[in-house]
């Protein structure tokens, strides 16, 4: 289909125009209005280094902020940080916090918060773990200046603290970031743009939050996650609404100012309001992703998982999830995101070739599946999990698996996948979900590609060739040879398969026309945002 990233240039920059997307000056004055914000998926953890869970990053997004944050140009920028250094070896980063920067709780933001809270992060982030393997130590030399002391040149340590999504680094207080990185916090205290108003926080329906009046926005113009954060109204109150019709119907009658992900069968009727925008904001799309809990049987089995691959059909996939028009969405077989630097069709063959049913069959024999019991989770509040689910559910079934489709809202399923248990003990088999494309770009920001066992994401696949060649992509010294062990990576993937990729796809977003500075980045984010 021809989709190419100067393809997706034009379509990002075309809504831009089309919907007066150009960010205005940083330094707007807020309105004092409220925007009523309609968000992928109920917020039921506060947590963004327990959970990967998009809806808490966006939470996160909203009351936290970053020592660097990256830009529209896929470079990280200075954001808590004011000047920072790194010494001739490489191995010394020394960093100083800009100037007035508080918690909501009126507490000055401290080294030792940024130190805490790196600690904890590189305890659940995928590259956190690895940048922790080259960490000696981290040191505050007074509250406001702290350094990272290397024991070996990690190349990506600014990409790593100022990464763009799950798991954001996101900076706590010292004394929420000593929670235990595998226990939830429940206290949401931040110094980002926004506060979180738990007392009108209501799971299920609603969650709250208010301009943080303490928050002093850096002076850059908005850039992706990078740049200043001006609240430019004074309340934002996400709705949560699981309904797609009752949700259209809302913003179409200005009861809500903004649904975040527009199921593409809705986009003729809202298209023909003249008061709503339809545009896409994200200039990568996002990637589809079936997991399989590799802890437990069935999906132990290398042979199995194999055999999962000659029934995917991308293109199906694609058009259930995405609708019939091409241009929302394309096949994409690859571990990376497709045209970007490390993407290919290396050992693809079995997912990019024709659906081959008796090769899965006997892949099953090998296996010496009997019959076992299969728990595909879906979350029937998100259209993106659930047709994934449906379709893959039908397929598993004509090859002779023993498919259990169990439907649960998201908030639960994002909650029942940290469960290592059986399937007997309300354990599960496979879930799906997608990530956005900056999140799998290459080996080191891929995290469910990562085979470290009980440290993995869920699925907790255990590979250590896969391991092995990740770490060879880090050491890589240009970008021939980055390619070349991105290509080996994802050959042991198809062998190993960690999760199967179903495509890659664009989610349109609906507003009315009342706001205006909605940022185009792979992130939802509610700053500049102003509401007329």
């Amino acid at each position: 289909m021809g989709w190419s990233l100067r393809g997706l240039g034009r379509w990002a920059a075309a809504a831009m125009l089309a919907a007066g997307l150009l960010a205005p000056a940083a330094h707007a004055q807020t309105s004092g209005k409220t925007i009523r914000f309609i968000p992928e998926a109920d917020l039921r953890s506060l947590d963004p280094i327990w959970t990967t869970a998009y809806i808490t990053r966006n939470h996160g997004y909203m009351v936290y902020d970053t020592l660097f944050a990256l830009d529209e140009h896929f470079k990280p920028q200075p954001q808590m940080v004011d000047t920072w250094t790194v010494s001739a070896d490489k191995l010394t980063y020394a960093f100083t916090l800009r100037d007035k920067l508080k918690f909501h709780d009126g507490t000055p933001v401290r080294s030792a918060d940024c130190i805490a809270s790196l600690e904890r992060w590189m305890k659940r982030d995928g590259l956190g773990q690895v940048m922790a393997l080259s960490v000696a130590e981290m040191k505050a030399a007074d509250d406001r200046r702290f350094s990272i002391i290397l024991k070996k040149p990690f190349p990506l340590l600014l990409e790593a603290i100022g990464k763009l999504s799950s798991n954001v680094p996101f900076i706590m207080p010292e004394r929420i970031a000593k929670t235990d990185a595998n226990t939830q916090i429940t206290d949401p205290t931040g110094s980002g743009p926004f506060k979180f108003v738990k007392s009108e926080w209501v799971p299920g329906n609603k969650a709250v939050y208010v301009r943080n009046p303490d928050y002093v926005p850096r002076s850059e113009k908005p850039s992706w996650a990078a740049g200043g954060k001006v609240a430019k109204v004074d309340r934002v109150e996400w709705v949560y609404i699981p309904d797609p019709a009752t949700a259209a119907n809302a913003l179409a009658a200005g009861e809500v100012d903004w649904w975040q992900q527009l199921p593409p069968d809705l986009v003729p009727q809202l298209q023909s309001n003249p008061d709503i925008t339809i545009a896409n904001t994200d200039p990568l799309g996002s990637i589809g992703v079936m997991r399989f809990n590799q802890l437990q049987p069935p999906f132990n089995n290398e042979k199995l998982r194999q055999a999962v691959l000659y029934v995917i059909d991308q293109k199906e996939i694609m058009t259930a999830l995405a609708g019939d028009d091409q241009r929302n969405w394309r096949t994409c077989y690859s571990y990376y995101t497709c045209n970007t630097p490390m993407a290919s069709e290396a050992g693809a063959a079995p997912l990019s070739g024709p659906r081959d049913p008796a090769k899965a069959k006997a892949l099953i024999k090998e296996s010496g599946y009997k019959g076992e019991r299969i728990v595909i989770m879906t979350a029937t509040d998100q259209p993106i999990v659930d047709r994934q689910a449906q379709i893959v559910a039908e397929r598993l079934r004509e090859i002779g698996l023993n498919v259990d489709l169990q439907a649960m809202d998201w908030g639960t399923l994002i909650t029942r996948r940290t469960s290592k248990e059986p399937v007997e003990k309300n354990g599960w088999s496979i879930f799906f979900t997608w990530f956005v494309g900056p999140d799998m770009i290459n080996p080191a920001l891929n995290f469910p590609i990562r085979a470290n066992g009980d440290k993995a994401w869920f699925g907790w696949p255990s590979d250590d060739k896969l391991e092995a060649l990740r770490a060879e992509w880090l050491a890589a010294p240009d970008l021939a040879a980055q390619q070349r062990v991105a290509a080996e990576v994802q050959e042991e993937a198809f062998t190993s398969v960690p999760y199967v990729p179903t495509g890659q796809f664009i989610i349109p977003t609906a507003f009315r026309k009342s706001l205006h500075g909605v940022i185009v980045a792979p992130v939802v984010f509610l700053w500049n945002v102003e509401k007329q």
